[in-house]
């Protein structure tokens, strides 16, 4: 999952607003999909106090620009149909965009798996052959994670029809669900796809509701501070992390002076390098984890310190806390992500300069040494030196770093401000949520876990049918798949509690609906190529939930478990008929528990056609609980009458 950093983020988020000529937001291009039946909002930039009229379909609607230029104005609803040209015309200018269709329109957004290319998927190359259709359209959000809300999206974003030659860049999930609902409701449908890979939900929150939940505030404000003084932010969250290292670290007080720099450290190992220091040659690494330090140093001629502001110094494994001339400029916290730092004008300076790296883990800067630049302006690159200064510091081991709130990929409201806040004012039929998986885990970055996102995961969606103004806009989740390690006995699982969070906000919204995965996972890759059947469920949600149609929405579901006599009965809805076991009489997977202690139980199907699933004999005393599929990776073959699998769950015993 490469990442690439959109460092214009920053300066998009300090520039002033100011007049400018008629200009539409850069989500309405040619070939857009508006929402049928909802207000039409048409937004963008225009001389100050200039009339604006705006014309779609034969209707049209006028509205003025503000001091500032910018103007949004409001047709009414339109009935699916097209093409048609939208128009806007002020002070003797017009701007227009053609083969505009008014349709449904979804919004689809997530981590990698929402992002995951439909030409990587499972039988690409048979849907492709058949991918043509003017009615189908996408528009791919450019990534931008910015400090504070955008009027815009960041780069020229193209509405896309799909044909053979387009549908590999649309999001697979998105794009098999939405083509089973245009068959289906034969109106034109456009999805809008806007994910990162590895993002944590927190990314996706606007600061107004994040910052009433927990102990974000003071996040939300730092990151609020660093959209405005870059290099003020950088100096508080210098501070908070070194109080974290001084409380973890007893040598970091002396090591602080390795900062400075007129630290000399001719007395250091040189290195290269160019993978994990375990396998550098170097006395005391082959075996090491905690901390090392790094230092370069590389001489700008004025003109280029002027136009330096960027850093890129490839993965590192795996906390990294980086300088440049005494000044943090960044950090992160994944061993597979590139470090692309923005660096605030005036910290390059013409003559010497100082890279300061220190590095907490297990195997330090493991990138090619030639990727290693410091960024201009204009887009070129200055080579960093391929060797490094080299240190040791303390051994440490199953510890974690606390990012900086605007650190990617854990930040705190950046990824809404820079590629949802554009969107605010577009109406959409639903939205489909595939992420989780950045946020199974609790660790430094994520320190709520599982647990968090049960509170995390409706606050988005209150945020975002909030800020839409459609507080009934229907959310479609993409329940956690099968991935990690297989239980050969009953344990814990952060991806089995994550998967109840998720189900449960579904279970407790009527507006959401749940696509379960287990059965088309993949528990040696993250990222699964059965997109197909993926985005098929999520279009079998949406006809229940977005569309009203009378239908099961999805899986079984397990709704109550219950003893009688001996047994264990667990009932279950939306069996489509009765539930099933594939290659066996039995279910897999179940559990019954006492306090902490569980242990797996037979189970069997009550008979055809039933909706019941009996533990024979598993009520014995001090049983409490019943858990099924409760694994990162559970094998299952409990099934219901239409070949959905059946959802897993964590039910008290009655």
């Amino acid at each position: 999952m490469k990442q690439t950093f959109f460092l214009l983020a920053l300066a998009a988020a300090c520039a002033p607003s100011q007049a400018a000529d008629l200009g539409l937001a850069r989500v309405f291009s040619d070939h857009a999909v508006l929402q049928r039946d909802q207000p039409i909002a048409v937004w963008g930039t225009a001389g100050a106090g200039g009339k604006v009229t705006v014309t779609l379909g034969g209707r049209t609607a006028s509205g003025n620009a503000d001091a500032h230029g910018k103007w949004k104005v409001q047709l009414p609803p339109q009935p699916a149909g097209g093409p048609y040209q939208l128009s806007v015309t002020s002070n003797g200018q017009t701007v227009s965009r053609a083969d505009i269709l008014v349709g449904d329109v979804y919004l689809c957004s997530g981590q990698s798996n929402m992002e995951f290319a439909q030409r990587a998927s499972t039988n690409a190359i048979g849907a492709t052959y058949i991918a043509h259709n003017d009615n189908l359209r996408y528009l791919n959000v450019p990534r931008n994670s910015a400090m504070a809300p955008q009027d815009d999206l960041l780069a020229p974003a193209a509405w896309t029809r799909v044909n053979a030659d387009t549908v590999g860049d649309a999001s697979a999930v998105c794009y098999y669900m939405a083509r089973a609902l245009q068959a289906n409701y034969k109106v034109p449908v456009g999805f809008i796809q806007a994910s990162w890979g590895g993002s944590t939900v927190q990314g996706w929150i606007g600061a107004e509701s994040l910052r009433t939940f927990g102990d974000y505030r003071t996040g939300i404000d730092l990151v609020t501070q660093y959209g405005k003084d870059p290099a003020a932010a950088m100096r508080v969250q210098d501070a908070r992390t070194e109080a974290w290292w001084r409380a973890h670290d007893p040598a970091t007080a002396a090591q602080r002076a390795w900062v400075d720099p007129g630290f000399d450290d001719s007395a250091w190992d040189t290195v290269t390098p160019a993978g994990s220091w375990k396998d550098s040659g170097i006395a005391g690494f082959k075996e090491f984890d905690g901390v090392a330090w790094y230092r370069t140093t590389v001489t700008l001629t004025e003109a280029q310190a002027q136009a330096a502001n960027a850093l890129h110094l490839g993965p590192v494994d795996t906390y990294d806390t980086t300088w440049v001339n005494g000044q943090r400029v960044g950090g992160a916290g994944f061993a597979w992500l590139g470090r692309d730092y923005a660096v605030p004008a005036g910290i390059f300076k013409p003559g010497r300069n100082v890279i300061v790296m220190r590095v907490l883990g297990g195997g330090g800067m493991t990138g090619a040494p030639a990727n290693r630049t410091i960024g201009l302006t204009d887009g070129q690159a200055i080579p960093l030196p391929a060797a490094w200064k080299v240190r040791r510091g303390s051994a440490m081991k199953g510890v974690a770093q606390p990012p900086a709130p605007w650190d990617m990929l854990t930040s705190y409201t950046t990824l809404y401000n820079g590629m949802i806040a554009p969107l605010v004012g577009y109406k959409f039929k639903l939205a489909a949520w595939y992420q989780g998986e950045a946020n199974a885990n609790q660790d430094a970055g994520n320190p709520g876990g599982p647990e968090e996102y049960r509170s995390l995961l409706p606050l988005l969606m209150r945020d975002w049918r909030q800020r839409f103004g459609q507080p009934a806009l229907p959310f479609l989740v993409v329940q956690l798949t099968s991935y990690g390690s297989t239980m050969t006995a009953p344990g814990e699982s952060s991806w089995a509690e994550l998967r109840a969070a998720q189900a449960d906000t579904v279970a407790h919204d009527p507006h959401a609906g749940l696509a379960v995965t287990l059965d088309v996972g993949d528990r040696f890759d993250i990222h699964p190529t059965q997109k197909t059947v993926v985005g098929e469920r999520l279009a079998r949600a949406a006809r229940a939930v977005a569309y009203g149609e009378k239908t099961v929405p999805g899986s079984p579901t397990a709704v109550a478990a219950a003893r009688s006599g001996n047994d264990i009965v667990v009932t279950f809805k939306d069996t489509a008929g009765g539930l099933k076991t594939y290659s066996a009489d039995r279910a897999i997977g179940f559990e019954v528990c006492a306090d902490t202690a569980c242990r797996y139980a037979d189970a069997r199907v009550a008979g055809k056609g039933s909706d019941r699933v009996v533990l024979p004999g598993a009520a014995t005393p001090g049983v409490t609980r019943v858990r099924y599929a409760w694994a990162d990776a559970p094998f299952v073959n409990l099934f219901g009458g239409d070949g959905l699998p059946a959802a897993p769950f964590r039910l008290d015993v009655r």
